[in-house]
């Protein structure tokens, strides 16, 4: 694999002008492994036998493996000898989906980047219908799945997703997201500048463009193993989407912040107006703890999420990774 490398990418740029001269594309395949030993073949597998309908491409896959506890870095390793356009990335330790995502970002050179999930469930086979999308003008494209085969869950998960996506980041409500999609160069390379440590790959992709389209595809019943995502990481993910690219939630603790203080105040005028009318009622006990606890647990709140920007600003600073190579296979020097 021709190219130099700078900043932990890799430049391909006498293929890109070579391509340009033939008049012919490549796509780079992206795809996180985590636990997909059984799986991660049969995806590459199908990648392979779709490529080869799809002649007026050029093709690579990057596999990253997220520190998986399985023998799917074994597999990579396997896929890598035996194919020339297979390259891996080996994480020091598990760093998340978004993180592999960036790492296989930044060292593909595709004129069109495809990322899709290591267990089968994303359809590599209708990939044309992505890339055909791209075709037609739009910068990225979303697959859209009419019956989606996860767990109630996962779809629960992802139900809240979408209305933190609509809400903090001013997704389209017409736009439906995905793990499936593909996107052009010039949105890869806005995507990679992004070097903080909390990678939020659909809100560098809302960033950097509007123009994007949905193409519904099938989905497909998991056929080995289990979700890696539990209900920790499920809101750890959302918590990043929100604090990494908008000020929303402070807004919003802001006015409720206000709105609690303007009722604090009407409650207390009403307070003293009672007691001129009836001198005799006594005053609440209840109503006073009730009232020091909803505001004391508002005050914490609000705290929480100014520290939890905070928090982040520092380890920024502090230039924490988003991921850490141990190994890339295949990569040629």
């Amino acid at each position: 694999m021709d190219g130099s490398l700078k900043s932990g990418r890799v430049l391909l740029t006498p293929n890109l002008q070579e391509r340009t001269e033939n008049n012919m594309k490549k796509v780079s395949f992206v795809i996180p492994c985590y636990r997909s030993e059984a799986t991660l073949s049969s995806v590459v597998e199908e990648i392979q036998e779709k490529m080869k309908s799809l002649d007026r491409y050029e093709y690579d896959i990057f596999l990253v493996n997220d520190c998986s506890p399985d023998r799917t870095l074994d597999v990579i390793r396997r896929l890598c000898r035996e194919n020339d356009n297979i390259y891996g990335i080996d994480f020091a330790r598990n760093f998340g989906q978004h993180s592999a995502l960036m790492a296989g970002l930044r060292h593909s050179d595709g004129d069109y980047v495809v990322c899709l999930d290591d267990d089968g469930q994303t359809p590599a086979s209708e990939v044309d219908r992505l890339l055909e999308s791209l075709e037609e003008g739009h910068d990225a494209v979303y697959a859209e799945y009419e019956h989606k085969q996860h767990s109630a869950f996962r779809n629960f998960g992802s139900r809240i997703n979408e209305r933190m996506l609509r809400t903090m980041l001013g997704k389209p409500k017409e736009l439906y997201i995905s793990s499936y999609f593909a996107v052009k160069r010039f949105v890869v390379e806005d995507m990679v500048k992004y070097e903080n440590s909390y990678p939020y790959v659909i809100g560098l992709v809302l960033r950097a463009t509007r123009n994007i389209s949905n193409v519904k595809v099938d989905h497909r019943e998991r056929k080995s193993g289990v979700s890696g995502y539990n209900l920790g990481k499920l809101l750890g993910l959302w918590f990043n989407g929100f604090t990494a690219f908008s000020v929303k939630p402070l807004r919003i603790a802001t006015a409720i912040g206000g709105f609690s203080a303007v009722m604090g105040f009407l409650y207390g005028i009403y307070t003293v107006i009672k007691r001129f009318i009836n001198p005799d009622v006594p005053m609440g006990f209840s109503a006073l703890m009730a009232s020091l606890v909803f505001f004391g647990g508002m005050i914490m709140l609000m705290l929480g999420l100014i520290g939890e920007y905070i928090g982040r600003v520092y380890i920024s600073l502090n230039n924490s990774p988003q991921y850490v190579i141990r190994e890339k296979i295949n990569f040629n020097g």
